[in-house]
Order: structure tokens, then C-alpha cells, then sequence
């Protein structure tokens, strides 16, 4: 694969440093800055949307040419931005580029954001959609979760709920930098990364935590899927930048899955960031992530009784 010079990479992480260091005024301008940042990256072409309502929520069905019409696996993908931003606009490049790599229909879909609507908001509205997509009749063996960041954490969020209801569960899920602890924020990598990290901290991950339960500090556990039981999951596919303070719960992630007897597989990205798939037209590395993610959702759909190849 072709791989991005150090160069390239320092100069990518010194245009996030000083994008992190504008500090928005208002909950909209955190919005808007996101959606302008992510609009100025180079996106692909032929994006096909189809806008629906799903379980009340403004949604976009996203795929590609390449896409059939027909093909009855999808992708239910649950968007980041520390539960205050985030939209089907900021995500729909990326959604098009794992519909691309994976020949699946991805949905994206617009749970409600904090500050305005605090935990578990965002949690509920990700069992809605998946409920929704049930009530639809795509059937849970053709469903493949995928989020990035607290997308990452509403996923296994997610898993974890329609484990714990006697629900059917999807057939995978794949997580991009997931946050899996927001009560502790004591992971080694906090430390470890700090210096490296362009994005994240423990500020702004006890930030994040605060902003979406409107506490300083929470002790509920559903916050911190990392030492939840995590037996009966699906198998899971975890990608993590090296650089990123939030590799270590990936790791403890991964090992505690891998320990209650589950499949999670674990690939970490040298010299990256938190969800640098966000950053695919201007990183190969992150186009490179996204042909993986897309052959773990092909090996993963159960189509009319064989695997998808």
C-alpha cells in the first residue's frame, strides 16, 4: 500500500493542532467548524443518497455505482464529533467510501446531539435505527455496524444493549478509534500519546464525557463498555492510530473480548489519529483502512446462505 511520508503526516498533524486550538464560542460554531473542515476535504464522485426518515430521524441511504440496487446487506454506521456534532453532511464521503469498498448500502442517520439532549439520547436513538432497519425487513444477519470515535463507543453501546434485551444481534461491527472508557480516563496511552496525539486528550475526552451527561464526573457503567461483560458479542474489527491517547482502550478492548471468548481483531496505524479515515482523500493510509473495513463487512454479510466473497 502506498503510505503517507513523515512529512506529509507532520504537516497534517500540525494543521489539526491549530485547528484544535480555535476554540468555537458556541455549541453552533463547534458545528460549523466541523462541517467546514470535513467539506474542504477532497470527497468522491458519484455519491448516491437517498434521504429517509428512520425511526423519526433524519437519515441518508449512501452508496455508489457499484452498489446493486438488490443487495440486501447493510451498513448502519453511527457517526462521531464528542456527541455534540456530527451530521449526515460530515459523514457522507466516508459512508461512500466504505459503501465503495464493501458494495453495501450504508445508512447514517442523525441521533440527537448534546448539549441539548444528554445521555442516553444518543445510545437510544442508535438501538432505534437499528430497530428500525429490523422493522424495515433487513434481517440482523445482514446488518454490519460501524462508528468512529463515540460512534465507535454507541456501537459496542449498542451491542451490548441488544445483547442484555434478547435481541438479534448484527453480524459484526467494526469500530474506528472507539472511546470504550468515559468514566475513568486512566488508560497509560493518556500519557503515553500526549505529546503525539494531534487530537485527543484527557481534557477533551472527560470534556466529551461531561458535555454529553451534563456531569463532571458519571458513574454509569454503560459509559465504559471496556469492563462490561463482553461475552456473546459478534466479531468485531478494531482500527487505531499509534499516535492516539485512546489506543490503550483499544487494546483493553480488544484483549478483554478476545479474553471472554469472542473474535475482535485489532490493527493499529502507525503515526496516526483518532478516525484519520475522515481524512482518506488527502491520507492513503486512511483509503487503505477502508478497503480492510470493506472486506471484513463482505466476510461478515451472510447473503442467501453463503458469505459474500
Amino acid at each position: 500500500m502506498q503510505r503517507s511520508t513523515m512529512e506529509h503526516i507532520e504537516g497534517v498533524k500540525q494543521f489539526l493542532r491549530q485547528m484544535g486550538s480555535v476554540q468555537p464560542a458556541s455549541v453552533e460554531e463547534a458545528r460549523e467548524q466541523q462541517a467546514a473542515a470535513l467539506a474542504s476535504l477532497p470527497r468522491l464522485k458519484e455519491t448516491i443518497v437517498q434521504p429517509v426518515h428512520a425511526a423519526g430521524m433524519r437519515a441518508e441511504w449512501v452508496s455508489m455505482p457499484n452498489v446493486s440496487a438488490d443487495e440486501p446487506g447493510v451498513v448502519l454506521y453511527m457517526h462521531g464529533g464528542a456527541f455534540m456534532t456530527g451530521s449526515c453532511e460530515t459523514h457522507r464521503d466516508l459512508a461512500a467510501r466504505i459503501a465503495q469498498a464493501s458494495g453495501k448500502r450504508v445508512l447514517i442517520f442523525e441521533y440527537r446531539l448534546a448539549p441539548e439532549h444528554l445521555f442516553p439520547a444518543a445510545n437510544e436513538d442508535c438501538l432505534a435505527a437499528y430497530r428500525w432497519l429490523l422493522q424495515e425487513g433487513i434481517t440482523s444477519e445482514h446488518i454490519v455496524l460501524g462508528g468512529e470515535s463515540v460512534g465507535g463507543y454507541l456501537a459496542i453501546a449498542t451491542l451490548l444493549s441488544l445483547r442484555d434485551a434478547n435481541e438479534p444481534l448484527p453480524a459484526a461491527a467494526f469500530l474506528l478509534s472507539p472511546h470504550t472508557d468515559l468514566l475513568h480516563f486512566d488508560n497509560a496511552t493518556y500519557e503515553l500519546n500526549a505529546a503525539v496525539d494531534p487530537l485527543g486528550s484527557r481534557e477533551s475526552s472527560r470534556l466529551c464525557a461531561a458535555i454529553y451527561t451534563g456531569m463532571e464526573r458519571s458513574n454509569d457503567p454503560q459509559l465504559c463498555p471496556v469492563e462490561a461483560d463482553l461475552q456473546g458479542l459478534p466479531p468485531l474489527l478494531v482500527h487505531v492510530g499509534s499516535d492516539e491517547v485512546l489506543l490503550g482502550e483499544c487494546q483493553q478492548l480488544a484483549h478483554n473480548i478476545q479474553t471472554a471468548g469472542g473474535a475482535a481483531e485489532l490493527v493499529v496505524w502507525d503515526h496516526m489519529w483518532c478516525a484519520f479515515q475522515l481524512m482518506a482523500g488527502v491520507m492513503p493510509e486512511g483509503v487503505e483502512s477502508i478497503r480492510q473495513i470493506g472486506e471484513f463487512i463482505q466476510h461478515h454479510l451472510h447473503i442467501e446462505g453463503e458469505r459474500s466473497l
